[in-house]
């Protein structure tokens, strides 16, 4: 199968043989892949990671391994999304960990993670991951609205962790991606939600889904033009300069969310925090199901942030225009 590995910062194409299957796992054949903001973290060395990267996707079940017959006409054929953490128990290792047996798969002790750790991801014609991992998609969701999936999930875990629906209003900062999904989402779940950002085209898409923006620069004038504070922020801009911003504008005992991950340290004064009592959430991957369903509802569409499509045989350029000012959410597309 043709696949892209990560090298010298740069993706490079490459022939290799198509995953082998433990028990209970599927083979799937790619259909799109989402380039993210993580892709582009690895290629600058965020987690060492050296195989193939790519974790956003949606595919189809074409062969299955070491399940009953019906287990298996159940699966093959379905169009399919996946949870990108593969735990303990699906990498055969007995007894499972700690956080496997309080039922925190997402943070096993062993886990890999889908083109980000220690397993290849989505950047190629075939992938493979547990059954346990695999979400079918309904048929009246399409394969680019399927390819977001994880990300909403991601934007999703925010309404798992906290009673959102008491926040009158919320803030999020970045107007990338992320950034994105998680103002939806919060807007579909009643906090009046305001969009920070630095780019006007972006904030127009957040403005045609009913959300209000604000323009920021990312320096320290930010701090002196933004005079409201809010009970809850999500620092989403993928920066190091965002933490800073986000403390200062989160109120009083206010919740601030953490999603941005990113190679590199961000230099951060804590008084902020110790003197309005701040409470920090950290917040990763979340629940497909929830983010299935907002797809199949209407109640998010994320399809006008795609900005465009490449296909796989042109992945650099495809990573490359990803980075460019202005770029949403770039696709890679099977043949």
């Amino acid at each position: 199968m043709l696949a892209f590995t990560v090298k010298n910062h740069r993706l490079v194409p490459a022939r290799k043989p198509l995953p082998k299957l433990r028990p209970g796992w599927a083979l799937l054949q790619l259909r799109l892949a989402g380039i993210c903001n993580t892709d582009v973290e690895i290629l600058r060395g965020y987690h060492g990671f050296r195989g193939t990267p790519g974790h956003e996707f949606v595919g189809e079940v074409v062969d299955v391994r070491g399940v009953s017959a019906r287990e298996r006409a159940r699966w093959l054929g379905r169009r399919v999304v996946g949870e990108i953490n593969i735990a303990c128990a699906a990498l055969g290792f007995r007894p499972v960990c700690r956080f496997c047996r309080r039922g925190l798969k997402t943070h096993c002790a062993r886990r890999k993670v889908l083109g980000i750790v220690a397993h290849d991801g989505a950047f190629a014609e075939f992938l493979a991951l547990p059954l346990e991992n695999l979400h079918a998609v309904p048929e009246r969701v399409s394969d680019e609205q399927a390819v977001f999936t994880e990300p909403l999930a991601a934007a999703c875990q925010i309404l798992a962790q906290l009673p959102v629906a008491r926040f009158r209003d919320a803030a999020v900062l970045g107007d990338g991606k992320l950034a994105q999904l998680i103002a939806r989402v919060l807007h579909s779940a009643g906090p009046r939600v305001t969009l920070f950002g630095k780019h006007e085209t972006k904030l127009a898409l957040a403005r045609l889904a009913g959300i209000p923006t604000q323009k920021v620069r990312g320096d320290a004038s930010d701090l002196r033009r933004i005079k409201e504070s809010f009970p809850l922020v999500v620092e989403a801009t993928g920066s190091p300069t965002g933490l800073t911003l986000a403390q200062q504008i989160t109120e009083p005992r206010g919740t601030l969310v953490l999603k941005s991950t990113f190679h590199g340290a961000a230099p951060v004064e804590t008084w902020p925090t110790v003197v309005k009592e701040l409470t920090i959430v950290g917040s990763r991957c979340g629940p497909f199901a929830k983010a299935l369903a907002l797809l199949r509802s209407g109640r998010v569409n994320p399809t006008p942030l795609i900005s465009r499509t490449f296909p796989l045989a042109e992945a650099p350029a495809a990573i490359a225009c990803a980075q460019k000012s202005g770029v949403m959410k770039v696709l890679l597309k099977m043949d």
